[in-house]
């Protein structure tokens, strides 16, 4: 679920920071083309004030000698201008320029700016030139590197424009700067983005936290641990009452098997006594019918089955109502004492019985594991035919200690082996042979109260592998107190 709400709450995040960043983007490259278009602004304002002194043609007025006086007071302003022009270019390398009305240069700098046809010095010459406000000129942005600021100013005398100041800027300081101000964004961003992602962990943290100890409890109850309970504290409001309703339903579960195992328990042992009497009925009856009466052989193979029956019945409740009492076991020596516990069967019925069984140690309660082999043996024994073998291996690997029993008797089919295990099941091919159908669920009580397990495949070329697991270190291993650990989480 955090896989899934994280990336969602992230989505979101970067969303409102991107909505947020690119109109402050914008705003960034507008703000400093503005103090460009300012700075030129006052630029062309004081070469205005300049020009409105040099306001007649070098060669008008050079008809007397007072014309001559005008010129050359006129000559003495025009090379001022152009002096400040030249300087003005050579420190900022900002094209500037004053033009008559008629386009002709009153001074520029450099000597070849000139206003063109048509472009944005035209345009901002004819504005200023009709004394109309001037636009200002097109955002550049930093990707554009041959963008210009063009500002133009007119030059008034006596109400008329006689002459108007163009300057053309470059805008690679102003480029830079805005690039400066966007990484100062991206990195206000970045950083806004990775407190946003510790927030979105500590929040999906705090939300789902009480989901996984849910489900941690209730893998817990699946296994065999029906006293784990979740702990009722942190998390949203509706999580926690949903941890509460969820240990009232455990609770009232485990009371509910609670009673089945304990009815169980005591119909399988009420019975045992009438069917002990009966039994002994029906030993007495068969001294008074003739020798080899096959009712009565097949009313005392039935009595006998059903004392097996309630024996396991009373078996399988007191598996699943024990605690474990576990202990570092060695399970190479436990498995190795089965096999020769079971050898004489085994010779018996001719099957050879293979132990392989080096020291392994594990976790589990040793009498618990005891029967649980003691039931898988059996069963393999029981359906493996004469000169065929059975096989038992313990082996240590990573967090578990394996003990593997291999038969080689008619196996099971894909269907059949979801089932095995399932309590009174039996294959419809293997009715015929004696059993309860509740060995291996047994085994299965047992070993899950220890935190172990047992699985089922087929062993090629036939026959049944059923491996049993136990925990190797005591971290994995459920101790006594397991009932209670999920509460003090």
């Amino acid at each position: 679920m955090r896989a899934r709400l994280l990336p969602l709450l992230i989505v979101l995040m970067a969303g409102v920071l991107l909505a947020l960043g690119f109109p402050l983007a914008v705003s960034v490259a507008s703000a400093q083309q503005q103090k460009v278009v300012i700075d030129r602004i006052d630029d062309t304002a004081r070469f205005a004030s300049l020009a409105q002194f040099v306001t007649s043609r070098p060669d008008e007025g050079r008809g007397d000698a007072a014309g001559r006086g005008k010129s050359d007071g006129a000559d003495e302003r025009q090379q001022t201008l152009q002096k400040e022009l030249a300087r003005y270019y050579d420190v900022y390398g900002i094209k500037a320029g004053v033009f008559y009305r008629d386009q002709q240069p009153m001074g520029q700098a450099p000597g070849d700016f000139l206003v063109p046809v048509r472009g944005p010095v035209r345009a901002a010459f004819d504005e200023a030139r009709y004394s109309r406000r001037s636009h200002d000129p097109p955002q550049v942005w930093p990707w554009q590197r041959g963008g210009r600021v063009v500002v133009a100013s007119p030059v008034i005398r006596d109400g008329d424009v006689v002459a108007v100041v163009v300057t053309d800027s470059p805008t690679d300081a102003m480029r830079a700067a805005t690039l400066r101000g966007w990484a100062v964004i991206v990195a206000g961003e970045v950083a806004a983005m990775l407190l946003a992602v510790g927030a979105a962990l500590r929040l999906t943290g705090w939300v789902l936290r009480p989901v996984r100890v849910l489900d941690a409890t209730t893998h817990d109850i699946a296994t065999g641990r029906l006293k784990s309970r979740v702990a009722a504290a942190g998390g949203p409001p509706e999580l926690r009452r949903l941890a509460r309703s969820f240990n009232e339903m455990a609770d009232h579960v485990e009371d509910v098997l609670e009673q089945q195992r304990a009815f169980v328990a005591d119909a399988s042992h009420q019975l045992r006594n009438p069917l002990a009497a009966l039994l002994l009925r029906i030993e007495v009856l068969s001294y008074e019918l003739p020798e080899g009466n096959e009712e009565i052989a097949s009313v005392r193979a039935e009595g006998k089955r059903l004392a097996r029956v309630l024996d396991d019945l009373l078996d399988l409740a007191l598996a699943e109502h024990a605690a474990a009492d576990l202990r570092l076991t060695d399970i190479g020596e436990l498995a190795a004492e089965r096999v020769e516990a079971w050898r004489p069967l085994a010779d018996e019925k001719g099957v050879r019985l293979v132990a392989e069984c080096p020291a392994a140690t594990g976790w589990a309660d040793p009498i618990a594991l005891s029967s649980a082999l003691d039931a898988v043996v059996d069963n393999a024994l029981k359906f493996t035919p004469a000169g065929e073998q059975v096989t038992v291996t313990v082996a240590a690997n990573g967090e578990t200690t394996a003990v593997v029993v291999t038969d080689g008797g008619p196996g099971l089919r894909e269907e059949e082996l979801a089932r095995i295990g399932d309590r009174f099941w039996r294959s419809n091919r293997h009715q015929n042979i004696k059993g309860s159908g509740l060995g291996l669920s047994i085994s299965r009580a047992l070993l899950t109260a220890g935190g172990g397990s047992i699985a089922y495949a087929h062993h090629e070329p036939h026959g049944l592998k059923v491996t049993v697991r136990v925990p190797r270190t005591a971290s994995v291993a459920p101790s006594r107190s397991a009932a209670q650990g999920l509460t003090e989480r």
